[in-house]
């Protein structure tokens, strides 16, 4: 359930609603985070949920000094832009509940569409291995001119594999190997004729930074939420704002008395 922080409630109709999937190191976490931070997006509110583990920390971006807990959604009215950002995972049995509860948010809600960052563990085929890492999947009520724009972009879709490996008259279905919620979302949108795009890549966890930039440098060839400079050629990728509690994913570092 969405709670408002203030009066009034904020007007999501024809907005696009990004949010990324607990999945495979994070990497769809760590990209909403950027957007967040980049577009210096207003926290509006936050989603009621039993479904995840709680939890409450430092706001991640340091723009003011508030408290953050674990689904809180973000505005940007200029752009009809919302983004709700996860930051636990889900408790057992409860991560389908969450997906059912959200997807009647968003119709409740008249977003235009959702967008899902994902992630999924390296099981590949040969041709997955010698492709692009990205790959997307459309329900079919994504209206056309959106399906016309991702044909333009040659963007690689997900491939169907058999249901049942090793079985000929298996049928083909989407696998999505450390995706989390992602197959659910899917599924359930499209049976709720809901808009939704799941864009994911492939990746090995670790530091999975440079997969979330990458992720999101995929997503804006089409979102465009920031335009590269014109005056500046030389530039190799777009100005994402690192979210300052980046600093502390890997810890504080030793400690000098160690030495």
């Amino acid at each position: 359930m969405f709670v408002p922080c203030a009066e009034p409630v904020p007007e999501l109709s024809g907005c696009t609603l990004l949010m990324p999937a607990v999945s495979v190191g994070n990497v769809g976490q760590l990209a909403i985070d950027l957007i967040i931070s980049t577009l210096n997006m207003s926290k509006v509110g936050y989603f009621y949920t039993d479904c995840l583990v709680p939890m409450v920390g430092n706001n991640p971006y340091a723009t003011t000094a508030e408290l953050s807990i674990n689904a809180e959604v973000y505005s940007l009215p200029s752009r009809k832009l919302v983004v709700l950002q996860l930051r636990s995972i889900f408790i057992k049995y409860k991560s389908k509940p969450f997906c059912e509860k959200l997807l009647s948010w968003v119709k409740s809600s008249n977003c235009a569409r959702v967008i899902v960052l994902s992630s999924s563990s390296y099981h590949c085929n040969d041709l997955q291995l010698c492709s692009s890492p990205f790959r997307f999947l459309l329900t079919p009520s994504m209206p056309k001119n959106v399906q016309n724009k991702i044909k333009s972009l040659n963007w690689k879709e997900m491939e169907k594999s058999q249901c049942i490996p090793g079985i000929e008259d298996s049928e083909f279905c989407v696998h999505i190997p450390g995706g989390g919620i992602t197959k659910v979302l899917y599924k359930e949108s499209s049976s709720r004729e809901i808009p939704m795009m799941v864009l994911l890549k492939f990746i090995s966890e670790g530091d999975n930074i440079p997969d979330a930039l990458s992720l999101v440098e995929y997503l804006n060839e089409w979102l465009q939420i920031i335009k590269p400079s014109v005056n500046d050629s030389t530039l190799s990728a777009l100005p994402w704002k690192i979210p300052s509690s980046w600093k502390l994913l890997f810890g504080s570092g030793l400690p000098l008395a160690l030495f």
